[in-house]
């Protein structure tokens, strides 16, 4: 699952050369908090209108893969007897947890939730027909069109080579993305 949280810039560098986010809100550690603010995709623009409006430093959107988190992420009321509930993140947030950090205002003008989602499905469909051609090619070269086990050892080493290609991209745009 993915959550968000709204970050300073100095804060996000902090975390990138500690290795770990412990903000948990504007002016708020995780020790005094006891956890880390985050909102679901439907929440990070009100959270941003009603509590970062008035930064005047610059802002980023963190994106959470509460899978990679290793703390736990409780939904909980945002407000003492509020309705409205919010993830928590109990532990500090790995920078290898956060798969992409946006400038705020970029965020901002993105024109809809939707159109970030298509993005990211085009990415993503992009990337697996990339693993199945590597495979499909790989098969083909190794084993020939016939099939057999050399057939599903190129594949197999089409795949890793796929795999590999992915690990890459991902980690070259992560570092393009995550740039202050």
């Amino acid at each position: 699952m993915l959550v968000y949280h709204v970050a300073t810039a100095a804060d996000w560098a902090a975390a990138r050369r500690e290795g770990q986010y412990t903000t948990s809100t504007r002016g708020r550690t995780l020790e005094q908090e006891g956890f880390v603010h985050a909102s679901r995709a439907d929440q990070w623009r009100g959270v941003h209108a009603r509590f970062y409006a008035d930064v005047t430093e610059p802002l980023v959107l963190l994106e959470i893969d509460t899978a990679l988190l290793g703390c736990p992420v409780v939904e909980e009321p945002g407000e003492p007897g509020g309705r409205e509930t919010f993830p928590h993140l109990y532990g500090p947030v790995p920078v290898a947890a956060v798969v992409r950090a946006v400038p705020l205002e970029d965020a901002l003008a993105a024109t809809s939730f939707s159109g970030l989602f298509l993005r990211e499905v085009l990415r993503n469909a992009a990337l697996g027909l990339l693993l199945v051609t590597l495979a499909g090619l790989g098969g083909v070269l190794v084993g020939g069109p016939d099939g057999g086990p050399e057939t599903l050892a190129g594949a197999a080493a089409g795949l890793g080579v796929g795999l590999l290609a992915v690990w890459l991209l991902q980690r070259r745009g992560r570092g393009r993305r995550s740039a202050p």
